[in-house]
């Protein structure tokens, strides 16, 4: 047990190593040196945890709750991830800003944005019954306002709570994906 929890120790020092190096200086000049400085371990330990530091970034990505939301469906609400994920980047804000922010690179983003699409796409296919094409428009549609709003708000662009950034994701979306789903 204490080995788990000496790995899980490691894991996240190098994980909140990446973070802070890339608020500070962005992703592209990050080193694998650096994030080894920066978390005080060993070459080798690093690499027997982290193939590379795209590997970092992206174990930080799959660990957060927010692009893994419940699936579950709250009074056939569409979107129901939306509020439970705006409240999440706020308990999570430096992680976020430092992952999807303008300085964490290209990377970063495109995973989460897969990650989200998955979830979108899920939820639209599971709601019209099947695959089609026109889905494929609308899940882009969908989650490039969702992460709109949240890198705006983690980079400081705009000031707003998890339940106005969510009630202006649900304006902006919510009716069209209806009048959509409705014509299929």
């Amino acid at each position: 047990m204490s080995g788990d929890r000496r790995v899980r120790r490691t894991r996240r020092a190098v994980q909140d190593a990446l973070v802070a190096l890339i608020l500070e200086k962005g992703y592209s000049a990050v080193t694998v040196t650096d994030i080894i400085n920066r978390a005080d371990i060993g070459r080798s330990t690093f690499y027997s945890h982290f193939a590379d530091k795209q590997d970092v970034l992206f174990s930080n990505i799959e660990e957060l709750g927010f692009l893994h939301p419940d699936h579950a469906v709250r009074d056939g609400e569409l979107f129901a991830f939306s509020l439970p994920m705006f409240e999440h980047v706020r308990e999570q804000r430096s992680l976020v800003r430092a992952l999807l922010g303008r300085r964490g690179g290209g990377l970063a983003e495109a995973h989460g944005e897969r990650l989200l699409a998955a979830v979108v796409r899920d939820e639209l296919v599971a709601r019209a019954g099947g695959p089609a094409p026109s889905l494929d428009l609308m899940v882009i549609c969908v989650v490039g306002a969702f992460l709109g709003l949240v890198r705006a708000w983690v980079d400081g662009e705009i000031s707003a709570t998890p339940a106005e950034l969510d009630a202006a994701f649900r304006a902006a979306t919510v009716p069209g994906v209806r009048a959509a789903l409705d014509r299929l």
